[in-house]
């Protein structure tokens, strides 16, 4: 057994071994690896924001004892600061080609606000869905909602001016509580933060909790996911292309991913086509589209 055999939990299934890793290292340790990358492009409000998350000790804090809590405590699946980084790309890049197929975010349609005021609001969504985790898994949402109000009135300070600051604020919030399992989503944003979520599965970084070294439906579906791309659709402005390395793949497309479409506003938006990439199954399953 080598020292590393002796500290830490396994590396089986289907957690990020970054993830791992990261809950071996001292708290000051973990959060100096931690850095947001996004193409905030010319969005200066997204960049101001973007930049204030990347120097807050406080941020990085919650999302290393969120994932000690999930991959060492409950040993579920990752919640680390790469998790974070993923929600938030896939966030930015759904809502951007959304838009750009002429899908109008909430807040331009409610508050006659702008598209860049939207990617604010699913970058902080992303940013904090899951803060809760360092309380507790048991109502994470709830504690996330907590934790993360002052924080980003913090981080919204001198960027934003109120009333338009306090907007901000509710729109995320709103999308945070949304994200749980029976969750309403009340904005486009709110939705595609549910869904960038749930999209969170490549390389089995699937977002349903599985339990650590027993072979179930969960862990053999999470382990086909090989990539998820998002580009211009066909029947409908977006397309979700999930690349399978076998059919299981698909408990991951018809189950998790179905679930957190339905209901998030999204659904007449996007269309799941999902593909397996081995000669051994094309002829059985060449390609299965979830039907919204």
């Amino acid at each position: 057994m080598t020292p590393d055999d002796e500290v830490g939990p396994r590396i089986d299934g289907p957690v990020a071994p970054e993830a791992v890793r990261e809950t071996r290292l001292t708290p000051a340790e973990a959060i100096a690896a931690m850095r947001i990358r996004l193409p905030v492009r010319g969005n200066r409000q997204l960049r101001r924001v973007l930049e204030r998350a990347n120097e807050d000790p406080e941020l990085k804090a919650w999302w290393h004892v969120a994932n000690v809590n999930a991959v060492v405590r409950l040993e579920i699946n990752d919640h680390s600061w790469v998790h974070i980084q993923i929600v938030a790309n896939i966030a930015l890049k759904l809502l951007r080609e959304l838009v750009k197929h002429g899908v109008e975010p909430s807040l331009v349609r409610d508050y006659r606000m702008h598209a860049d005021d939207a990617e604010v609001v699913v970058v902080l969504a992303a940013l904090t869905h899951c803060v809760g985790m360092s309380v507790h898994r048991k109502g994470h949402e709830d504690w996330s909602l907590f934790l993360a109000e002052p924080k980003l009135r913090e981080l919204l300070d001198g960027v934003y001016d109120e009333p338009e600051r306090t907007v901000i604020v509710s729109e995320v919030l709103q999308a945070i509580t949304s994200h749980r399992s029976d969750g309403e989503p009340l904005s486009i944003e709110a939705g595609i933060l549910r869904v960038a979520d749930a999209l969170d599965m490549a390389k089995g970084r699937s977002r349903i909790p599985f339990e650590r070294g027993r072979v179930s439906i969960h862990s053999l579906s999470a382990a086909a996911i090989e990539e998820v791309h998002i580009v211009d659709g066909v029947d409908k402005p977006v397309r979700v292309e999930v690349l399978m390395n076998n059919s299981s793949g698909i408990f991951q497309v018809d189950g998790l991913l179905r679930a957190k479409l339905l209901g998030s506003g999204l659904e007449r938006h996007v269309e799941v086509v999902a593909r397996i990439d081995t000669e051994s199954e094309k002829k059985l399953v060449p390609e299965y589209r979830l039907d919204l």
